[in-house]
């Protein structure tokens, strides 16, 4: 087993990433926003970590002593710093409840066990103890899917897999690699690039997931169109139970019933703890291109992606701005806007495989009214592809309210879901004052259909969670009456389960609650996620 040499840090516990890269909006910009807004105030300053009140641990001694018994003293964490860092996701509900210094959901306790066999036995003990337990890779999520409810359960833990980091094995020869669940992305290429190989998978939380968060909640990164979602990519999986162990795929292909992988890619920690992932893996690409093009406008965009992805020939990576996306985002970077909508393309592969794909794919482009545009708009957008939540939290200081949202649907119902989901947020938000600014592009492409990304900005008022918790049960209702998914890569956590069942229906809610009594029949995973209780 191979570990990484260099370890990601870890995020900062109230706002997004590493701190020392934090964004700062200059005069200028914060000045735009203010008034295109009508920011009304400045937000509060964040409570200082020293002036939280936390609760003392509930965990029961005899709990705790079952803990300690399987990792050790030293990994069963109570200090107040470690609890703090474990409660709850990234989403802008989060930082907000913890910039005003709410803390109250935090765990009673950070296990963190280093092999699949004591993640067995720390299951079998919270269960026995009757203690709930929430799996926690890099805390990424925007969903409330690590968030730490309780469920009736008297004490919580927080299952930290921080320390399962090891490359478990490698076949060159089929192209597969086994991940523990805890390695973070750039540690996991780092174990692969040496060998010639990588993942290609690059979603904006890139550098603080983890693999096994990737297979919980089907990821799919900006690069898709030529590597595969991420559960497209799982070729096995092992995944540790209350009730013991499944170890998953066997071969490329099976007709041996239904394929149980599946029951457990997306199921969010609430039917057991993936442990290890086996994935197949692609060779580092000799050559990465990326270029940006203008459409006219957004229909002549999606109209393009819909005839490349159609016709089997998108590239690695392409995206569409709608003109409110491309105005906002060259604003915020200081750089005058193309007209009409931006579109970035990637490509990745051999030259000669990049150059084939360019021509076919700048036909199609040029027939839709697209321009080509300059290098540096292109390489701009890989500089700062990563960098989209430090913007939010920059805004946040500023007053201003901003989340993003994602769905989606069938080819024929994407335009009137667009103005849908839009509608919804305008009215919502632009009830009591200004409109807000939503803006979207179209992230990921398939033959039938395709996915949306709205962002979202407004004064966020004296009360901008529950601004933002109204706002976001109005789109979801729009989403959900178009026919459209939930979620398409955000997963489904907490805020998106109140619409689970018109997403699978009152029978399909019914099986997987079968499967969480079967496997997890005390029901100590991830209490209050993914499933919902039957309307």
């Amino acid at each position: 087993m191979t570990r990484p040499r260099h370890r990601v840090g870890e995020m900062a516990w109230n706002a997004w990433g590493d701190p020392g890269q934090a964004r700062i909006l200059s005069d200028s910009v914060r000045q735009l926003i203010t008034q295109v807004l009508s920011v009304s105030a400045e937000a509060p300053a964040p409570v200082p970590e020293s002036e939280l009140s936390l609760a003392p641990s509930a965990l029961p001694e005899a709990a705790h002593a079952a803990l300690v018994t399987v990792v050790g003293p030293e990994h069963v964490l109570t200090d107040p710093e470690s609890r703090i860092r474990h409660t709850g996701g990234k989403s802008t509900p989060d930082l907000l409840r913890r910039r005003a210094g709410d803390v109250s959901r935090a765990p009673d306790a950070v296990v963190r066990p280093a092999t699949h066999q004591q993640v067995e036995e720390l299951l079998a003990a919270c269960a026995w103890h009757q203690v709930a337990v929430v799996p926690f890779g890099g805390g990424t999520s925007v969903v409330g899917g690590v968030e730490p409810l309780r469920g009736g359960f008297d004490s919580l833990v927080s299952l930290d897999l921080r320390r399962m980091d090891r490359l478990a094995g490698l076949d060159t020869e089929s192209g597969t690699a086994t991940l523990e669940a805890g390695l973070r992305t750039p540690e996991a290429e780092e174990l692969l690039n040496p060998q010639g190989l990588t993942l290609g998978h690059f979603p904006q939380s890139f550098e603080y997931a983890t693999i096994g968060g990737y297979a919980a909640t089907r990821s799919s990164g900006q690069a898709s169109a030529g590597y595969g979602r991420f559960d497209d990519m799982v070729t096995g999986l092992r995944v540790a139970t209350p009730r013991g162990t499944l170890d998953l795929g066997r071969a490329p292909a099976s007709a041996a019933g239904p394929d149980l992988r599946q029951l457990f890619l997306g199921s969010e920690g609430t039917f057991g703890v993936i442990t290890e992932v086996t994935v197949r893996v692609r060779e580092l690409p000799e050559e990465r291109r990326d270029e940006a093009w203008s459409f006219p406008d957004f229909g002549s965009g999606i109209a393009a992606v819909r005839r490349l992805a159609q016709s089997g020939t998108l590239p690695t990576a392409m995206r569409v701005s709608d003109e409110t996306e491309t105005f906002v985002n060259a604003a915020v970077a200081g750089s005058p806007a193309p007209k009409g909508c931006l579109a970035v393309v990637g490509y990745e592969g051999t030259a000669r495989q990049n150059g084939e794909r360019r021509a076919a794919v700048d036909a199609v482009l040029r027939e839709h009214g697209a321009s080509p545009l300059g290098e540096e708009t292109a390489q701009a957008w890989r500089r700062s592809r990563f960098s989209g939540p430090y913007l939010r939290d920059a805004l946040l200081d500023t007053g201003v309210l901003t989340e993003t949202l994602e769905t989606a649907a069938a080819w024929s119902r994407l335009a009137p879901l667009r103005e849908q989901v839009r509608g919804a947020l305008t009215e919502s938000l632009g009830r009591d004052g200004p409109d807000p600014v939503v803006f979207c592009h179209l992230s990921h492409a398939y033959p039938t259909g395709a996915s949306l990304y709205f962002t979202v900005a407004a004064d966020a008022g004296a009360e901008p969670e529950a601004r933002w918790r109204a706002a976001k049960r109005k789109a979801s209702e729009a989403i959900a009456a178009s026919g459209a998914t939930i979620t398409h890569h955000h997963a489904v956590g907490i805020d998106h389960r109140p619409w689970m069942e018109a997403e699978i229906g009152p029978l399909g809610v019914e099986v997987l609650t079968a499967v969480k009594k079967t496997v997890d029949p005390v029901g100590v995973l991830n209490p209050g996620k993914l499933i919902p209780t039957l309307s």
